[in-house]
Protein backbone atom coordinates (compact mmCIF):
# COMPACT_ATOMS: atom_id res chain seq x y z
CA UNK A 1 0.00 0.00 0.00
CA UNK A 2 1.10 3.57 -0.95
CA UNK A 3 1.63 5.88 1.53
CA UNK A 4 -0.80 9.10 1.29
CA UNK A 5 1.55 12.04 -0.71
CA UNK A 6 0.06 15.53 -0.29
CA UNK A 7 1.05 16.14 -3.41
CA UNK A 8 2.02 13.46 -5.83
CA UNK A 9 4.11 13.87 -8.91
CA UNK A 10 2.49 12.87 -11.95
CA UNK A 11 3.93 11.57 -15.25
CA UNK A 12 2.19 11.81 -18.09
CA UNK A 13 2.37 9.42 -21.21
CA UNK A 14 1.20 10.42 -25.11
CA UNK A 15 1.83 7.32 -26.84
CA UNK A 16 2.03 9.27 -30.42
CA UNK A 17 4.13 7.14 -32.90
CA UNK A 18 1.61 7.59 -35.26
CA UNK A 19 2.25 11.21 -34.97
CA UNK A 20 -1.37 12.42 -34.88
CA UNK A 21 -1.94 16.15 -36.44
CA UNK A 22 -4.18 16.20 -32.84
CA UNK A 23 -0.94 15.88 -30.52
CA UNK A 24 0.22 19.54 -30.07
CA UNK A 25 -3.37 20.47 -28.66
CA UNK A 26 -2.80 17.28 -26.73
CA UNK A 27 0.40 17.92 -25.70
CA UNK A 28 -0.64 22.03 -25.21
CA UNK A 29 -3.62 20.80 -22.63
CA UNK A 30 -1.67 18.57 -20.52
CA UNK A 31 1.34 21.28 -20.22
CA UNK A 32 -1.47 23.68 -18.91
CA UNK A 33 -1.97 21.21 -15.73
CA UNK A 34 1.18 19.91 -15.12
CA UNK A 35 2.73 20.91 -11.54
CA UNK A 36 6.71 22.24 -10.58
CA UNK A 37 7.10 18.62 -10.22
CA UNK A 38 4.87 16.52 -12.98
CA UNK A 39 6.50 15.51 -16.56
CA UNK A 40 5.36 15.08 -19.79
CA UNK A 41 6.73 12.07 -21.88
CA UNK A 42 5.72 12.00 -25.35
CA UNK A 43 6.42 8.55 -26.86
CA UNK A 44 6.82 9.12 -30.74
CA UNK A 45 9.16 6.57 -31.88
CA UNK A 46 9.86 4.26 -33.15
CA UNK A 47 7.16 4.59 -35.68
CA UNK A 48 4.46 2.46 -35.66
CA UNK A 49 5.07 0.64 -32.27
CA UNK A 50 1.96 -0.76 -30.96
CA UNK A 51 -0.05 1.59 -27.99
CA UNK A 52 0.66 -1.04 -25.35
CA UNK A 53 4.90 -1.12 -26.11
CA UNK A 54 4.53 2.65 -26.60
CA UNK A 55 3.01 2.94 -23.13
CA UNK A 56 5.42 0.79 -21.41
CA UNK A 57 7.87 2.37 -22.84
CA UNK A 58 6.98 5.69 -21.45
CA UNK A 59 6.57 4.62 -18.29
CA UNK A 60 10.12 3.09 -18.02
CA UNK A 61 11.13 6.97 -18.25
CA UNK A 62 8.18 8.06 -15.86
CA UNK A 63 9.50 9.52 -12.34
CA UNK A 64 6.48 10.45 -10.55
CA UNK A 65 4.63 8.53 -7.91
CA UNK A 66 1.50 7.98 -10.64
CA UNK A 67 1.62 7.34 -14.05
CA UNK A 68 -1.12 9.35 -16.14
CA UNK A 69 -2.18 7.69 -19.87
CA UNK A 70 -3.33 10.52 -22.28
CA UNK A 71 -4.18 9.34 -25.99
CA UNK A 72 -3.01 11.89 -28.42
CA UNK A 73 -6.47 12.64 -29.67
CA UNK A 74 -7.66 13.56 -26.45
CA UNK A 75 -7.47 17.36 -24.68
CA UNK A 76 -7.66 17.00 -20.71
CA UNK A 77 -10.02 19.46 -19.19
CA UNK A 78 -8.49 22.18 -17.15
CA UNK A 79 -7.86 20.48 -13.73
CA UNK A 80 -8.26 17.40 -14.80
CA UNK A 81 -4.31 16.45 -13.49
CA UNK A 82 -5.06 18.37 -10.58
CA UNK A 83 -7.91 15.86 -9.64
CA UNK A 84 -5.96 13.10 -10.28
CA UNK A 85 -3.73 14.54 -7.80
CA UNK A 86 -6.01 14.95 -5.21
CA UNK A 87 -7.55 11.81 -6.11
CA UNK A 88 -4.74 9.35 -4.92
CA UNK A 89 -3.12 12.03 -2.33
CA UNK A 90 -6.53 11.64 -0.22
CA UNK A 91 -7.04 7.72 -0.81
CA UNK A 92 -3.70 6.00 0.35
CA UNK A 93 -5.57 2.74 -0.90
CA UNK A 94 -6.52 3.99 -4.45
CA UNK A 95 -4.39 2.07 -6.78
CA UNK A 96 -6.06 3.34 -10.25
CA UNK A 97 -8.32 6.24 -11.50
CA UNK A 98 -9.75 6.91 -14.68
CA UNK A 99 -12.05 9.13 -16.50
CA UNK A 100 -14.53 9.73 -19.56
CA UNK A 101 -15.08 12.04 -22.68
CA UNK A 102 -17.07 14.84 -22.39
CA UNK A 103 -20.45 15.35 -23.85
CA UNK A 104 -19.21 18.09 -26.54
CA UNK A 105 -17.04 16.40 -29.12
CA UNK A 106 -15.55 18.14 -32.25
CA UNK A 107 -15.76 16.41 -34.67
CA UNK A 108 -18.89 16.70 -37.42
CA UNK A 109 -21.50 13.67 -38.35
CA UNK A 110 -23.74 11.50 -36.81
CA UNK A 111 -21.24 8.53 -36.73
CA UNK A 112 -18.30 10.73 -34.43
CA UNK A 113 -21.24 12.26 -32.42
CA UNK A 114 -22.62 8.67 -31.49
CA UNK A 115 -19.54 7.26 -30.94
CA UNK A 116 -18.17 9.38 -28.76
CA UNK A 117 -21.29 10.26 -27.07
CA UNK A 118 -21.95 6.65 -26.45
CA UNK A 119 -18.40 6.34 -24.83
CA UNK A 120 -19.51 9.20 -22.74
CA UNK A 121 -22.52 7.71 -21.80
CA UNK A 122 -21.29 4.22 -21.01
CA UNK A 123 -19.00 5.82 -18.63
CA UNK A 124 -21.26 8.03 -16.34
CA UNK A 125 -23.65 5.06 -15.94
CA UNK A 126 -20.77 3.06 -14.62
CA UNK A 127 -19.64 5.22 -12.09
CA UNK A 128 -17.43 4.04 -9.03
CA UNK A 129 -15.88 0.97 -8.48
CA UNK A 130 -13.93 -0.68 -11.72
CA UNK A 131 -12.90 -3.81 -12.50
CA UNK A 132 -11.23 -2.32 -15.77
CA UNK A 133 -8.76 0.70 -16.63
CA UNK A 134 -9.04 2.82 -19.45
CA UNK A 135 -5.50 4.53 -21.24
CA UNK A 136 -8.02 7.65 -22.55
CA UNK A 137 -7.22 9.59 -19.88
CA UNK A 138 -6.09 7.29 -16.73
CA UNK A 139 -3.79 7.32 -13.93
CA UNK A 140 -2.16 4.50 -12.28
CA UNK A 141 0.67 4.45 -9.14
CA UNK A 142 3.68 3.68 -10.17
CA UNK A 143 4.48 1.20 -8.23
CA UNK A 144 1.38 -0.73 -9.07
CA UNK A 145 1.92 -0.92 -12.81
CA UNK A 146 5.47 -1.62 -12.14
CA UNK A 147 4.23 -4.83 -9.92
CA UNK A 148 1.82 -5.86 -12.51
CA UNK A 149 4.58 -5.83 -15.51
CA UNK A 150 2.96 -3.08 -17.35
CA UNK A 151 0.51 -3.59 -20.16
CA UNK A 152 0.99 -6.68 -22.15
CA UNK A 153 2.69 -6.70 -25.04
CA UNK A 154 1.24 -8.93 -26.69
CA UNK A 155 -2.07 -7.36 -26.17
CA UNK A 156 -2.66 -5.54 -29.34
CA UNK A 157 -5.80 -4.48 -28.41
CA UNK A 158 -7.99 -3.84 -25.13
CA UNK A 159 -4.29 -3.54 -23.50
CA UNK A 160 -5.85 -1.35 -21.12
CA UNK A 161 -8.88 -3.65 -19.90
CA UNK A 162 -6.59 -6.65 -19.51
CA UNK A 163 -4.52 -4.64 -17.06
CA UNK A 164 -7.45 -3.19 -15.17
CA UNK A 165 -8.88 -7.12 -14.68
CA UNK A 166 -5.19 -8.28 -13.57
CA UNK A 167 -4.97 -5.39 -11.27
CA UNK A 168 -8.73 -6.39 -9.65
CA UNK A 169 -7.43 -10.02 -9.37
CA UNK A 170 -4.85 -8.68 -7.07
CA UNK A 171 -6.91 -6.64 -4.94
CA UNK A 172 -6.43 -3.22 -6.75
CA UNK A 173 -8.76 -0.37 -6.05
CA UNK A 174 -9.73 1.17 -9.33
CA UNK A 175 -12.17 3.76 -9.35
CA UNK A 176 -14.17 5.45 -12.57
CA UNK A 177 -14.44 9.15 -12.23
CA UNK A 178 -16.98 10.37 -14.67
CA UNK A 179 -15.91 14.30 -13.54
CA UNK A 180 -12.49 13.40 -14.74
CA UNK A 181 -12.98 14.04 -18.76
CA UNK A 182 -11.32 15.37 -21.84
CA UNK A 183 -12.62 16.07 -25.04
CA UNK A 184 -12.21 13.61 -27.78
CA UNK A 185 -11.54 14.63 -30.96
CA UNK A 186 -11.68 11.54 -33.35
CA UNK A 187 -13.89 11.75 -35.87
CA UNK A 188 -15.43 8.46 -37.13
CA UNK A 189 -16.46 6.64 -40.82
CA UNK A 190 -19.37 4.24 -40.70
CA UNK A 191 -16.67 1.78 -41.96
CA UNK A 192 -14.10 2.49 -39.01
CA UNK A 193 -16.50 2.18 -36.54
CA UNK A 194 -17.78 -1.47 -37.80
CA UNK A 195 -14.21 -2.91 -38.31
CA UNK A 196 -13.45 -1.53 -35.15
CA UNK A 197 -16.79 -2.65 -33.07
CA UNK A 198 -15.78 -6.37 -34.84
CA UNK A 199 -11.95 -6.25 -34.76
CA UNK A 200 -10.46 -4.42 -32.20
CA UNK A 201 -13.18 -4.31 -29.78
CA UNK A 202 -15.45 -7.68 -30.31
CA UNK A 203 -13.28 -10.78 -30.80
CA UNK A 204 -10.73 -9.12 -28.34
CA UNK A 205 -13.37 -8.20 -25.76
CA UNK A 206 -14.86 -12.29 -26.17
CA UNK A 207 -11.28 -13.55 -25.97
CA UNK A 208 -10.66 -11.71 -22.53
CA UNK A 209 -14.26 -12.91 -21.53
CA UNK A 210 -13.19 -16.54 -22.05
CA UNK A 211 -10.89 -16.38 -18.91
CA UNK A 212 -12.87 -17.55 -16.11
CA UNK A 213 -12.20 -14.67 -13.90
CA UNK A 214 -12.86 -12.09 -16.00
CA UNK A 215 -15.46 -9.88 -14.90
CA UNK A 216 -19.35 -10.57 -16.35
CA UNK A 217 -20.56 -6.77 -15.66
CA UNK A 218 -17.63 -4.13 -16.39
CA UNK A 219 -19.01 -0.79 -18.35
CA UNK A 220 -20.81 -2.31 -21.72
CA UNK A 221 -21.75 -5.66 -20.35
CA UNK A 222 -24.08 -4.49 -18.23
CA UNK A 223 -27.59 -6.17 -18.04
CA UNK A 224 -29.21 -3.14 -20.10
CA UNK A 225 -26.51 -3.50 -22.67
CA UNK A 226 -27.08 -7.44 -23.09
CA UNK A 227 -31.10 -6.66 -23.40
CA UNK A 228 -30.04 -3.85 -25.79
CA UNK A 229 -28.13 -6.34 -27.88
CA UNK A 230 -30.85 -9.08 -27.89
CA UNK A 231 -33.88 -6.47 -29.03
CA UNK A 232 -31.90 -5.51 -31.77
CA UNK A 233 -31.11 -8.90 -32.81
CA UNK A 234 -34.27 -9.60 -32.12
CA UNK A 235 -35.67 -6.96 -34.46
CA UNK A 236 -33.60 -7.77 -37.71
CA UNK A 237 -35.10 -11.22 -37.12
CA UNK A 238 -38.30 -10.26 -36.46
CA UNK A 239 -38.11 -7.68 -40.22
CA UNK A 240 -36.59 -11.30 -42.04
CA UNK A 241 -39.70 -13.00 -41.17
CA UNK A 242 -42.04 -10.44 -41.75
CA UNK A 243 -43.27 -9.94 -37.94
CA UNK A 244 -43.92 -6.26 -37.91
CA UNK A 245 -45.08 -6.31 -34.53
CA UNK A 246 -42.46 -8.09 -33.19
CA UNK A 247 -39.68 -6.05 -35.03
CA UNK A 248 -41.72 -2.78 -33.63
CA UNK A 249 -41.90 -4.44 -29.93
CA UNK A 250 -37.77 -5.38 -30.34
CA UNK A 251 -37.03 -1.38 -31.64
CA UNK A 252 -39.69 -0.28 -28.86
CA UNK A 253 -37.61 -2.30 -26.51
CA UNK A 254 -34.03 -1.19 -27.50
CA UNK A 255 -35.61 2.59 -27.59
CA UNK A 256 -36.82 1.63 -23.25
CA UNK A 257 -33.59 0.67 -23.17
CA UNK A 258 -31.41 3.48 -24.15
CA UNK A 259 -33.49 6.40 -23.72
CA UNK A 260 -30.89 8.32 -21.49
CA UNK A 261 -28.22 7.85 -24.12
CA UNK A 262 -30.71 8.84 -27.38
CA UNK A 263 -31.96 12.17 -25.36
CA UNK A 264 -28.10 13.30 -24.81
CA UNK A 265 -27.77 12.48 -28.26
CA UNK A 266 -31.08 14.94 -29.03
CA UNK A 267 -30.18 17.28 -26.86
CA UNK A 268 -26.13 17.60 -27.89
CA UNK A 269 -26.48 17.22 -31.39
CA UNK A 270 -29.72 17.65 -32.65
CA UNK A 271 -32.88 15.04 -33.72
CA UNK A 272 -31.17 14.23 -36.47
CA UNK A 273 -28.37 12.77 -35.36
CA UNK A 274 -30.19 11.31 -32.21
CA UNK A 275 -32.51 8.93 -34.77
CA UNK A 276 -29.36 8.16 -36.77
CA UNK A 277 -27.75 7.38 -33.42
CA UNK A 278 -30.96 4.71 -32.73
CA UNK A 279 -29.95 2.86 -36.14
CA UNK A 280 -26.30 3.17 -35.35
CA UNK A 281 -26.68 1.58 -31.59
CA UNK A 282 -28.52 -1.04 -33.29
CA UNK A 283 -25.54 -1.49 -35.72
CA UNK A 284 -23.06 -1.45 -32.99
CA UNK A 285 -24.76 -4.40 -31.42
CA UNK A 286 -25.20 -6.22 -34.05
CA UNK A 287 -21.61 -6.23 -34.84
CA UNK A 288 -20.45 -7.17 -31.29
CA UNK A 289 -22.80 -10.44 -31.71
CA UNK A 290 -21.33 -11.36 -34.93
CA UNK A 291 -18.38 -11.06 -32.90
CA UNK A 292 -18.54 -13.67 -30.54
CA UNK A 293 -18.53 -17.34 -32.57
CA UNK A 294 -14.75 -15.37 -34.02
CA UNK A 295 -13.90 -14.21 -30.84
CA UNK A 296 -14.72 -17.72 -29.03
CA UNK A 297 -12.96 -19.55 -32.27
CA UNK A 298 -9.47 -17.18 -31.74
CA UNK A 299 -9.61 -17.87 -28.05
CA UNK A 300 -9.93 -21.57 -28.70
CA UNK A 301 -7.17 -21.39 -31.39
CA UNK A 302 -4.70 -19.78 -28.82
CA UNK A 303 -5.70 -22.49 -26.48
CA UNK A 304 -4.55 -25.01 -28.76
CA UNK A 305 -0.97 -22.99 -29.66
CA UNK A 306 -0.29 -22.51 -26.28
CA UNK A 307 -1.06 -26.33 -25.56
CA UNK A 308 1.54 -27.20 -28.74
CA UNK A 309 4.24 -25.20 -27.31
CA UNK A 310 4.12 -26.16 -24.13
CA UNK A 311 4.10 -29.82 -25.35
CA UNK A 312 7.13 -29.15 -27.66
CA UNK A 313 8.96 -27.54 -24.84
CA UNK A 314 8.41 -30.49 -22.82
CA UNK A 315 9.83 -32.62 -25.39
Amino acid sequence: MSRPNASPALSVIVPATDRPETLARCAEAVEAGLGAADELIVITEPNGTAPAAARNAGAARARGEVVVFVDADVIVHAGALERIRGAFASDPFLTALFGSYDDSPEAPGAVSGFRNLLHHHVHHSAAGAAATFWTGLGAIRREAFEAEGGFDPEQRMLEDIELGMRLTRHGARIVLDPALQGTHLKGWSLAEMVRTDFADRGVPWIVLLMNPRAPRDALNLGWRHRLSAASALLAVVAVAWRRPRLAAAAALSLLLLNRSLYVLLWQRRGRREAVAGVFLHALHHLVGIAAVPVGVLAHLRRGRAAGMRSATEGW
